[in-house]
């Protein structure tokens, strides 16, 4: 297992195996592709009705969706943005989700906790759902198409069943800025 670096991203673009599109050669780093923010948003309105996980109506409730060139993220807001590139997976390459340090410094956080992206995901291409919290004592304005994170890529071995080949593959093809899906596990 190894990061892949700049060349080697450079080279599995061309190759076709990992497709980050659309792709600019300027967001690579060493080890590491920027992924820029797309324009749709959304969030639960506040409330106090309790989201349950594994009941669809209360997670599904109360969703707004927006699209538009900027948002202004007020301390201790959450909302679910998404990649401007939608990402393709082989089945020897994980990648790894991190926030820009410089975004991280201001308080926003574009992760959350899921990070991590499984070989095989995405077919089709899919933008990346992110998990936006703003922890920091300032609103602060997100554009779209501002660099929002670094995907960081692994070569691995093959895995036997790709995320896209798996049963109930719920975020595969997902629309950018997808809410949760976790009710689809209480079958």
């Amino acid at each position: 297992m190894s990061i892949l670096v700049d060349h080697e991203i450079r080279d599995e673009v061309a190759s076709g195996k990992l497709i980050l599109d659309p792709f600019e050669a300027s967001l690579i780093q060493p080890n590491s592709y920027d992924v820029r923010l797309s324009e749709r948003f959304s969030w639960h309105e506040r409330s106090e009705e309790v989201i349950d996980p594994y009941q669809s109506e209360t997670v599904l409730s109360s969703l707004v969706h927006v699209s538009q060139e900027s948002i202004v993220l007020k301390p201790g807001e959450f909302i679910l943005g998404a990649t401007l590139e939608k990402v393709c997976l082989p089945r020897d390459i994980v990648g790894q989700l991190t926030g820009k340090s410089s975004l991280a410094r201001l308080g926003v956080m574009v992760h959350v906790t899921a990070g991590f992206i499984d070989a095989g995901f995405s077919h089709p291409p899919a933008q990346i759902t992110l998990e936006i919290v703003n922890v920091g004592n300032r609103p602060v304005r997100l554009h779209a198409g501002m660099p929002i994170g670094q995907m960081v890529f692994t070569r691995t071995a093959p895995c036997q069943m790709a995320y896209n080949e798996k049963p109930g593959a719920k975020y595969n093809g997902q629309p950018a800025a997808a809410h949760s899906r976790y009710y689809l596990n209480n079958v």
